[in-house]
């Protein structure tokens, strides 16, 4: 017989000394407090990117926002362990890899690789695990076992189903009407499925596809959502703190990772699932599909980590936030404008105003991760520190509120001086633009890129940098 619908785990009390943390469910459509199971651990799980391709502005936005998450709650003495997957088994690996010509293992081994290249030049150190699909198989296997042993999935030609109707509460997640869904599996394994509503666990292999795994129902390999359930409770267990992804992966992933967990276990997957709004280009999702992404890697070479650091954090990370150069032309001012106030700072502690602020930067981060309002408290801890003598305010202050947010390189840089070369190079490709001769003036910024130089350009003109600053 199926297990019973499962309820949300009973809530502890906290633990007495720790700042209380809300975060909005997606689930209850609630702020809800974060309450650790044993406390002060908190389990985060995030799921990471499809390993098909280069990653893009957008699949950046979790990793940057978990990440930060993390640094606050550490500063404020949870200690948290943060899992995010990589998913190196799906359709779109093989559909990639045939296209390239290349082996779908080989594929998505190097677009792994770059993945973690490309986020760590962000400078935020790594989750604490970062599990591989295709390292997880032993436990995926066996937990589809358990729902077809407990009549939730059943077998068909070599696949395997989750039978939606079998759990009553599927849709409490997405808040969608059973009725109107669809998993987005198109016509595959229609004529195999009991109820169109149902998603596959385990898929047979097929012609063409040149990695599988053998499995009680032969060859194949699993279903995108069955990974995430398996890695996450192989690591984390089941009823971890926050579950976390962007939010186009509400429905149908994270709505059948509930489900399949829930199902399985008698007990839900998260406590809190929490959800990232989407990056928009051109007032649309940033997607490799529909075509319309801009590429981590090249982002940060046009625009540095801490333009793009500044630019996340510059927008409550439920909501949309639009890619767009006067966005990042905004977070390059508040970089720069950031990096100048701290240059007039003496080292050492801050007066007595600081406190009050420091506190409401950290108030800000408790209440549902307030990024853009916790900036908006430095701007003013920036106002008030410009108002004294340059030289007579400590800090410390600045620098931890900015750790948090991977920004205290914006106080520790200093005013390294320019070598003439660059200074010139930089004249000239400034003269370049004004004359609008672009080709002119991309090739000065490889010249001074080849010096050891970036430059960004801000609305206080060029600036030139080293890089990563």
């Amino acid at each position: 017989m199926p297990a019973p619908c499962c309820r949300r785990p009973g809530r502890p009390a906290r633990v007495a000394d720790l700042r209380t943390v809300t975060l909005h469910d997606t689930l209850t459509g609630e702020l809800l407090p974060l309450t650790p199971e044993l406390p002060p651990r908190v389990r985060i799980y995030v799921c990471g990117p499809t390993v098909y391709g280069r990653v893009h502005v957008g699949n950046a936005r979790p990793f940057v926002v978990f990440s930060l998450m993390k640094r606050f709650l550490e500063r404020e003495g949870y200690e948290v362990v943060l899992v995010s997957n990589i998913t190196d088994i799906n359709d779109k690996i093989y559909i990639a890899a045939e296209r390239e010509g290349v082996p779908s293992d080989r594929l998505a081994d190097a677009m792994a690789a770059a993945y973690v290249a490309d986020t760590d030049r962000f400078g935020l150190g790594r989750p604490d695990r970062e599990p591989l699909a295709s390292a997880t198989m032993d436990e995926i296997v066996r937990l589809i076992e358990r729902l077809v042993s407990t009549g939730h999935a059943y077998a068909a030609g070599g696949d395997v189903y989750f039978s939606v109707r079998s759990y009553p509460r599927y849709g409490e997640l997405s808040h969608r009407d059973v009725e109107q869904m669809d998993q987005g599996e198109g016509v595959e394994g229609a004529d195999r499925k009991r109820d169109p509503l149902d998603f596959a666990l385990w898929k047979a292999r097929k012609p063409g596809e040149d990695t599988w795994w053998p499995s009680p129902w032969g060859e194949g390999r699993p279903g995108w959502h069955i990974e995430c359930s398996a890695m996450a409770e192989s690591l984390l267990g089941v009823g971890f703190e926050i579950h976390g992804g962007g939010s186009d992966l509400i429905f149908p992933h994270h709505e059948n990772e509930a489900a399949q967990t829930c199902a399985a276990r008698g007990r839900s997957l998260a406590r809190l699932w929490v959800h990232v709004g989407m990056v928009r280009l051109d007032s649309e999702k940033m997607s490799k599909s529909i075509g319309n992404v801009f590429m981590l890697g090249e982002a940060l070479q046009r625009h540095g980590p801490q333009t793009l650091l500044t630019y996340f954090c510059s927008g409550h990370y439920r909501q949309p936030l639009e890619y767009d150069e006067d966005r990042l032309r905004e977070a390059a001012a508040r970089a720069a404008g950031i990096r100048n106030t701290a240059r007039r700072l003496a080292p050492g502690p801050s007066p007595e105003w600081s406190a009050p602020l420091r506190e409401r930067f950290f108030d800000a981060l408790a209440a549902d991760f307030n990024t853009p309002r916790a900036l908006a408290v430095v701007s003013e801890w920036e106002r008030t520190a410009n108002g004294h003598e340059a030289g007579t305010v400590g800090s410390d202050d600045l620098r931890l509120m900015l750790d948090v947010l991977g920004l205290a390189g914006l106080v520790d840089v200093g005013p390294e001086p320019v070598d003439e070369r660059a200074a010139a190079l930089a004249q000239r490709r400034e003269q370049a633009r004004r004359e609008r001769d672009w080709a002119q003036a991309d090739r000065l910024r490889d010249e001074l890129r080849e010096l050891g130089w970036e430059v960004r350009d801000g609305p206080a003109g060029p600036e030139l940098l080293r890089p990563g600053a």
